[in-house]
């Protein structure tokens, strides 16, 4: 690990208080924030600017909860992050995917014509740092402009999560031996 989890003696009130946009106040210490959160707060004033934006994209976007977990799946896959598979892969089911789906985001096709253009729309984003008119047009057929926005933002987030947590070497609870399917496939470049 590059940047390991703030060892609980270094936790004060400032730490505790960078958490306060995501985590109720008795998850607010080592034990209950979790490995991700944890190494974030060694840097209390980003945490929790950025802890605003990610409770948008989590908790009060406009796309359906099925259409971000498809999103922020592709991205972990595609970017081979670990923590962000292993969490969301174990929300995945609660939100409408089953294990199909989820094999599916692997591949990157799925049989929903809906569903594979938000997969097309991950790998546009992440390749290209833009949506072709195709593949905009044909989110419009069933997502509205906020929703869009929504969309390109939530690709963006987890792009970036995927980036920090991998760079710093954030691991799933469990440690590096917790997701062994995420760790035998093979990468998309």
């Amino acid at each position: 690990m590059r940047v390991p989890p703030l060892p609980a003696d270094q936790w004060d009130d400032r730490t505790r208080a960078a958490l306060r946009p995501l985590l109720p106040r008795e998850r607010q210490n080592p034990d209950g924030a979790g490995p991700a959160m944890s190494t974030l707060v060694r840097y209390p004033e980003l945490t929790e600017a950025y802890l605003r934006f990610g409770v948008h994209v989590l908790f009060r976007s406009s796309l359906s909860a099925r259409v971000r977990e498809l999103v922020v799946l592709r991205i972990a896959h595609v970017t081979a992050c670990a923590y962000e598979w292993h969490s969301h892969v174990e929300m995945a089911p609660q939100e409408g995917l089953s294990a199909a789906d989820i094999a599916g985001v692997q591949q990157g096709r799925l049989p929903d014509p809906f569903d594979q253009t938000v997969l097309d729309a991950v790998d546009e984003l992440r390749e290209h740092a833009r949506l072709s008119d195709r593949v905009w047009a044909a989110l419009g057929e069933r997502l509205d402009e906020r929703e869009r926005m929504d969309l390109i933002f939530t690709v963006g987030n987890y792009i970036l999560l995927a980036m920090a947590f991998n760079t710093f070497g954030v691991e799933p609870e469990g440690g590096a031996q917790a997701d062994t399917e995420n760790n035998d496939r093979e990468q998309v470049v």
